[in-house]
């Protein structure tokens, strides 16, 4: 075993960069290549049929069969002109990836021969049964029905020869099987209600877009330390190994050159992107070992999310041919940073307006405050299911360590936006009016907000949501979620809000108050009863623990709990009136959600104690027999007491290897004995809780023993890779 460890280090090490096949032209000559966007359509697409089709995208209108009928010839037309055979509908089951089932472009002629065809119907809707794919109860087996339908908003793409249609999956009854119908929901519903309030600032507002900007984080390992390693291959993350001496601390790894194999990958994974019309930009180290980031240009939410999907199924075949693995993982490696997919997120109207972006007018000031105060009242009501909508049993390792943010939802508004809510909340109504006006503007601020804002509103790296200038920054999402399911969460919750907001205001309207003393006066409501929900410190310290909960912020940390929060009658209720699920798909998606947790648990208990029982302890025990033989030898070229003082140190350490031995067969009995208790249980929610609090306390045991052995055997003699080879590139 040892031999082997060696001999795939030594591989790993070894390796150059592979070279890069760099397109001729430039960027924008090939950015785009493989979409079917509007440049596309226009060729391949007769003029009525491109005009209706744009029309029904713009205004989230349906197609007639005949426009259907044209599309789907010329996007076949276009798909075979760049050397696809096969189509399919690419949609995303409530698992955090992708799914897809590829059909050739064929249709028997009668004649004992094939034509290629494809037809309006096969492009618009599809049976795809796909019943294998968590539910949550909603279908059974032997009720397989399972339909596709075509998201004419995202641009169908072409991956390996096959052309790619994004779609939703639902039920045969229409309940949502994935994460792409509630997200389109959610996005029509915060369309329609913040429209309505914007309008009360201009009048000519016809929606109002949700924009979303993530940073993808991630690890690379080499692909044969990957393979050596088995808790990476079935888990994703490292379920045993010690820090390295070096990893983190000197910051050097930061912002830092990218080694040339990296950075060799990064070209080629950008070349794709590129090619599929995903806006990469920046590319740069993380803090940790091994660790790096790509963030694009912010998109549209719904094409945004589809281009990150879309890309972690890239980062992996990428890497392969650069002899890396992707771990995707949030918590990959104990003891230093982990991964996750910080989501900035935004509102703007069709006039390229960003609500949440100072102005230069008081009326544009009174917009910002107005949409900024909404939200941050938004997330304090629904704190806890914001919290449920990023949480998972990886991401559950992340959140609270290092860089990441607590698991307490709180906003950081920063120095200047903070004076500026304070100062609305204990002006008067009349002097609020006059600062409104533009005539005192310099007191409250509001007039300076550009200046100030935009270049000193810092980012609270503890801070799970802050305010960023112009965004929110939702840091607290994984690094191998879908972003969807925080998206759907957030923007269903600022659209009830908003919905509220504007109901008050119009009541106050219709019983003779101005439109500024109506703002004025719901904006200083909200600020004071969402106060609980700012927060500028520092979100790790335990004073903030204790505070959070006096504020009646939720604090709960068990995860399969977590996740009570969507069954809430505020969540329940909020997610009914936007339209978003009802209760049926509510109740099933925390099915799933209970449901996948375990069996996420369950995995790595069955990894771990596989690991501990057959690699751990039998190199361990043969490392005590050589210690043992060692202490016979000494003794016997050493008799009395200075072979009894010689031998000292190595007893001491049999002692000590026998204790973690025992301690681990101990505890992996009681992990196994627990896992089997609660698989018994048949309540997916009582059965995920189980695993909480019986299966993963052994399995920090069993770990906490296994790292200390580590090291004590020879290294010439431990199984698999360790840290200081995994975590750095050569």
């Amino acid at each position: 075993m040892s031999k082997l460890r060696f001999r795939v280090v030594e591989e790993a090490f070894d390796r150059k960069a592979v070279s890069v096949d760099v397109p001729a032209e430039r960027p924008e000559e090939y950015y785009g290549k493989y979409v079917f966007n509007r440049k596309k359509m226009s060729e391949y697409l007769p003029g009525e049929v491109y005009n209706a089709l744009v029309y029904a995208i713009d205004n989230k209108e349906s197609l007639s069969r005949e426009v259907a009928d044209s599309v789907a010839d010329g996007m076949k037309r276009w798909a075979i002109d760049n050397g696809a055979r096969h189509y399919t509908h690419w949609f995303h089951p409530l698992t955090d990836g992708t799914a897809e089932k590829h059909d050739a472009f064929i249709e028997l002629d009668g004649k004992g021969g094939i034509v290629e065809e494809f037809a309006g119907k096969l492009l618009v809707q599809q049976e795809a049964d796909a019943s294998s794919f968590p539910n949550g109860g909603v279908r059974n087996t032997f009720e397989a029905r399972g339909y596709s339908a075509w998201d004419i908003s995202s641009p169908a793409f072409i991956l390996d020869k096959t052309l790619c249609i994004p779609t939703i999956f639902i039920s045969y009854t229409g309940e949502s099987l994935d994460y792409k119908t509630p997200l389109l929901r959610a996005l029509n519903s915060v369309d329609k209600a913040a429209t309505a309030v914007a309008r009360y600032f201009d009048k000519d507002v016809k929606r109002v877009i949700s924009y979303l900007g993530w940073e993808q984080e991630y690890f690379l390992v080499d692909e044969a330390l990957y393979s050596a390693r088995p808790d990476l291959v079935m888990t994703g993350r490292t379920l045993m190994g010690h820090e390295s001496a070096k990893n983190q601390q000197l910051e050097d790894h930061y912002f830092g050159a990218i080694p040339s194999r990296v950075e060799a990958f990064m070209l080629d994974l950008e070349i794709e992107c590129h090619k599929l019309g995903i806006p990469a930009k920046t590319r740069h180290n993380e803090a940790a070992p091994n660790q790096f980031e790509l963030a694009p240009i912010f998109e549209e939410t719904n094409l945004a999310n589809d281009h990150n999907l879309l890309l972690m199924s890239l980062m992996a075949e990428v890497a392969r041919r650069h002899n890396f693995r992707v771990l995707l993982h949030e918590k990959p490696f104990a003891g230093i940073n982990g991964s996750g997919k910080h989501n900035n997120w935004s509102l703007g109207t069709d006039k390229g307006v960003l609500l949440f972006a100072p102005g230069k007018t008081p009326v544009e000031n009174m917009q910002f405050i107005t949409f900024v105060v909404n939200v941050m009242a938004a997330v304090h009501k629904h704190n806890g299911l914001l919290k449920a909508s990023i949480m998972s049993a990886t991401n559950a390792h992340r959140l609270g360590a290092n860089e990441a943010p607590p698991a307490i939802i709180s906003i950081f508004a920063g120095t200047h936006l903070s004076e500026i809510l304070d100062k609305i909340e204990k002006s008067t109504q009349d002097e609020l009016v006059n600062m409104s006006s533009g005539k005192e503007g310099l007191k409250l601020g509001v007039s300076q907000i550009p200046e100030i804002l935009m270049d000193n509103t810092d980012r609270n790296r503890t801070s799970p949501f802050a305010f960023t200038g112009n965004r929110f920054e939702f840091r607290a999402v994984g690094s191998s979620a879908n972003c969807a399911s925080a998206m759907i969460a957030l923007n269903a919750a600022v659209a009830e809000q908003l919905i509220d907001f504007k109901t008050k205001v119009d009541a106050r309207i219709s019983q003779g108050e101005t439109l500024q003393h109506a703002l004025l006066d719901e904006i200083r409501a909200l600020i004071i009863q969402s106060k609980a929900i700012h927060f500028d410190g520092n979100g790790y310290s335990e004073e903030w623990k204790r505070e959070a909960e006096r504020r009646g912020l939720d604090c709960e940390t068990n995860v399969p709990k977590i996740f009570d929060s969507y069954l809430k009658e505020s969540s329940v209720n909020m997610f009914k009136t936007t339209g978003v699920f009802s209760e049926v798909e509510l109740a099933a998606r925390n099915e799933v959600k209970w449901e996948m947790y375990t069996k996420k648990v369950q995995i790595e208990a069955r990894v771990l104690g596989d690991l501990a029982i057959n690699h751990v302890v039998p190199v361990a025990t043969r490392y005590q027999s050589l210690l043992v033989d060692n202490i016979i030898k000494i003794k016997s070229v050493f008799p009395g007491i200075k072979g009894e003082e010689f031998a000292a140190c190595d007893i001491a350490t049999v002692e000590r290897i026998s204790e973690h031995m025992a301690a681990i067969k101990e505890e992996v009995t009681r992990m196994i004995a627990a896992r089997k208790k609660a698989n018994r249980i048949e309540c997916e929610r009582e059965k995920a809780v189980a695993y909480h609090d019986t299966v993963l306390p052994c399995m920090d045991v069993i770990r906490d023993h296994i790292d200390d052995l580590e090291l004590m055997v020879d290294n010439e003699m431990w199984p698999l890779p360790k840290y200081r080879e995994l975590l750095f590139i050569r």
